[in-house]
This record gives structure tokens, sequence and C-alpha cells, in this order.
């Protein structure tokens, strides 16, 4: 009985975790120029999905919360940017994406994930 009930729950905790990295889909938050707030906290960016147009100038204003060493810097290897993010503070990041795609950023371990989807 209780080896059924482990792996019973074995089975649940990889759906979840497969679930939570590889099927979830985060909220998009949509700019048209101007500036999106980007928490950093738990774990996550909120929102880790932004859609902007191509050409539009956007600042991304990313506040960390989160005090694990993964969340001290910000990735964004297409753009060549990385960007240290001290606790308690906002730092913007101006960008001007020129071409449309999917440019994902990420903490430097890349277990915090995000996508900046230009349009």
């Amino acid at each position: 009985m209780t080896a059924t009930l482990v792996n019973i729950i074995s089975v649940l905790l990889i759906g979840l975790i497969i679930y939570w990295f590889w099927i979830a889909k985060p909220a998009t938050r949509h700019s048209v120029g101007g500036s999106v707030d980007i928490l950093v906290d738990n774990g996550v960016y909120e929102p880790a999905r932004i859609e902007v147009n191509v050409g539009q100038p956007i600042t991304l204003r990313f506040t960390r919360k989160d005090h694990s060493p993964c969340a001290e810097k910000v990735v964004f290897a297409d753009f060549g940017l990385t960007i240290d993010l001290p606790v308690d503070q906002t730092i913007d990041i101006k960008l001007q994406p020129e071409n449309a795609g999917e440019y994902p950023f990420t903490c430097q371990m890349q277990m915090y994930r995000g996508m900046l989807v230009v349009k």
C-alpha cells in the first residue's frame, strides 16, 4: 500500500514539473511603447511574457524582491545584455527591438524564464 501511494505521488509530482516548466504559458502583457513593470519574486518574472511592436521603444522596469542568488541577474542573450538586479530596487532596461521574433530573458542559471515577443 505504501509503495503504491509513493508511486502515485511521484507520478503526480513529475507531471506537475513537466507542466510548470514546459507546458504552462504565462499571462501576456501587451505594450505599445512605454514601460512594463516586472516583479522578480518567488522564482518567477511577473509578467513573464511581454508583447511589443517592432521598432517601438520599451522600458522594462525590473524590481527584485526575491533574495535567491539565482535572481541576481537578468540575461537577454539575444541582445548581449546581462544586468544586475539588486534586491528592493527598480532597474530600467531600455530596448528598441528592430526585428520580429521571440527573445527569451532568464536568470543566469536559466531557472527564471521570461519572453519578449516582438510583432
